[in-house]
């Protein structure tokens, strides 16, 4: 069986979109993050995560595909404790264009 070409379907605008995600920067966050889409057998194409300001909050980004289930994940995901905010980028985001090359 072919196997996709990565960078053609990583960042099909058409296909996928991006979740910002400002976090509580603690131990077991991302875990708790990457547990939510798990446990809904969701599929995380990419993901990064950088500390904001002084530390104590982080911001993800997430790649995933546009799902019908979508909208109810990232509700699910404002529910999680240490989730302060959660901004979808339906046009992209830089963040993973910027990083595709690094990949090539």
């Amino acid at each position: 069986m072919r196997q996709p070409d990565i960078h053609a379907t990583l960042l099909d605008a058409a296909r996928t979109t991006v979740l910002e995600l400002l976090v509580k920067n603690h131990p077991g966050v991302m875990s708790h993050v990457c547990g939510l889409f798990a446990r809904r057998a969701f599929n995380v194409e990419g993901i990064l995560c950088m500390p904001v300001s002084d530390g104590t909050t982080s911001r993800i980004w997430l790649l995933v595909d546009r799902d019908g289930r979508l909208d109810q994940m990232i509700k699910q995901a404002r529910k999680l404790e240490d989730v302060i905010d959660v901004t979808r980028h339906d046009d992209g985001h830089h963040v993973f264009s910027g990083l595709e090359a690094a990949f090539r």
